[in-house]
């Protein structure tokens, strides 16, 4: 059997997409539910790395296992970088979706597209046990649309629209959204770091 590697979240968006995004490295994927535990990590962090490096570490505790966690999140620029580390909570604690884009669209109503620009950031944080946590950092720049468009992806993908393509991030193919976003180019940071360890023989079933 491949030695564990629990990725440390409860969104199937990210779970679904770190599947892919990790699917050549030769280790057992594995999820919290998959190893009966939970955890809300709660995000005090000032900023995606503080927070990804918190999620490692809480979920590493309680399973044993080398863990991956990330913290990300929509930068606009006309909104001086929110929402930022606080994206998935925009909107509330319990917003949806499509709550979300809403309220960021109202925020930014009658800025002209020239000025619509923004960034999705993402920090993953990789813990292991007895050791420092590593860390791998990604960033995609584009703009957010006047409306939603596209119906693939999730959080505020609708809205970020990536000029070199032509779409928002919610049109795009899975596998080429994974390529070019931010996630996608952390998670080739974090391959690396995880063949790393693993040549070192220090990554092992929990």
């Amino acid at each position: 059997m491949p030695p564990k590697l629990l990725l440390g979240t409860n969104n199937k968006g990210k779970l679904r997409e770190y599947h892919a995004l990790l699917e050549c490295i030769p280790l057992e994927l594995v999820s919290p539910a998959d190893i009966g535990i939970s955890a809300e990590v709660a995000e005090t962090g000032k900023n995606f790395k503080e927070n990804a490096g918190l999620k490692a570490s809480v979920f590493m505790q309680k399973s044993g296992l080398i863990t991956l966690a990330d913290d990300s999140g929509l930068e606009v620029d006309a909104l001086q970088g929110e929402p930022g580390v606080m994206s998935a909570r925009y909107a509330g604690e319990n917003a949806t979706d499509i709550e979300r884009i809403r309220f960021l669209l109202s925020k930014i109503k009658g800025i002209p597209w020239e000025k619509r620009t923004a960034q999705f950031r993402a920090v993953i944080a990789i813990a292991v046990p007895g050791e420092e946590i590593r860390f791998a950092e990604g960033e995609c720049l584009g703009y957010i649309t006047f409306e939603p468009r596209g119906e693939k992806g999730f959080g505020y993908d609708p809205v970020f629209f990536v000029p070199e393509l032509g779409k928002t991030m919610a049109e795009l193919n899975p596998a080429i959204k994974n390529r070019i976003s931010h996630r996608g180019k952390a998670a080739l940071q974090a391959r690396e770091i995880l063949l790393q360890i693993q040549a070192s023989g220090r990554l092992h079933n929990g």
